[in-house]
């Protein structure tokens, strides 16, 4: 690794794949970052130089050289430098399959990794970043295969401290979240959400609460402007109005104010930017 950031994003996946890459990266410089939300994908982020503190479930870890953080989606989550050069390598992604394979390779949860020099990791985590420069579109399926390959090693090298309180309550609301993800352009209540887990809308709150740090009704909302940043950089051409009925807004103006109070840009500057980034 040199020190030239590096960032790869894959804004159209295919999800049917059992497993894909949703983005790859290593930081030379890291910074203070701050993620009350959590990230929508699994997510991995490892120390190459320096070293960071970690901050999740209330707990904190020191990640210097040859440590990981793996996190399970919407895990709330900060990470602080703490040497005066921090570099890391990050991966988040998803899949049609990512939870069977989660689940049966035992990394279900969000966890602090160890031991990451005695395995392959450097050589499948380079091999994925000269696969994504090569061909940043057709690279897809082959890092697929990487990514497996990397997990099935940090099952069978990583040594981890792991947090069975996020995982427990991560499967309870899992499915709430799965469904969610389908159903989110749908007017739906609180009361709709706890019917579907079959349980007393005031558990479910508690449920979202403490894995999340955010109630269901705050994570369907960002979950739809998280879709609606999705249709604004790859549909350039739709009405804004039409953007927020397709990701569960009634009303476009409710849509701008709190895509604007989440994002802190409107709608339409978000694709502007997004679209001269491309160009």
């Amino acid at each position: 690794m040199n020190d030239k950031k590096v960032r790869y994003v894959y804004i159209s996946v295919d999800e049917s794949l059992p497993l894909f890459v949703e983005s790859i990266g290593y930081n030379p410089f890291e910074q203070d970052f701050n993620r009350p939300d959590g990230y929508p994908y699994y997510h991995w982020l490892q120390t190459i130089e320096g070293e960071g503190k970690f901050s999740f479930n209330g707990e904190e870890y020191i990640l210097s050289k040859g440590k990981g953080i793996f996190l399970t989606p919407y895990t709330p989550h900060t990470y602080v430098k703490t040497s005066k050069l921090w570099s890391t390598t990050y991966i988040t992604f998803g899949g049609a399959s990512v939870v069977s394979i989660i689940d049966s390779l035992k990394l279900n949860c969000s966890a602090l990794y160890t031991g990451l020099e005695h395995g392959p990791f450097a050589e499948i985590i380079k091999d994925m970043f000269l696969k994504a420069e090569l061909d940043l579109e057709f690279s897809k399926l082959d890092l697929s295969s990487y990514l497996y390959r990397f997990l099935i090693n940090l099952r069978k090298y990583g040594s981890f401290n792991k947090q069975p309180s996020i995982s427990h309550l991560y499967e309870k609301v899992r499915q709430t979240v799965e469904w969610l993800e389908d159903v989110y352009a749908e007017d739906i209540s609180l009361d709709q959400m706890a019917q579907y887990l079959n349980v007393s809308s005031q558990y479910l709150n508690r449920l979202f609460q403490a894995t999340f740090g955010l109630s269901p009704y705050t994570f369907l909302i960002q979950l739809r402007i998280r879709k609606a940043k999705d249709i604004l950089i790859q549909n350039p051409d739709i009405p804004l109005k039409n953007v927020a009925h397709l990701v569960g807004f009634n009303d476009v103006s409710h849509f701008v104010h709190t895509f604007r109070k989440k994002e802190g840009l409107t709608p339409k500057v978000y694709r502007e930017l997004h679209s001269k980034s491309l160009s």
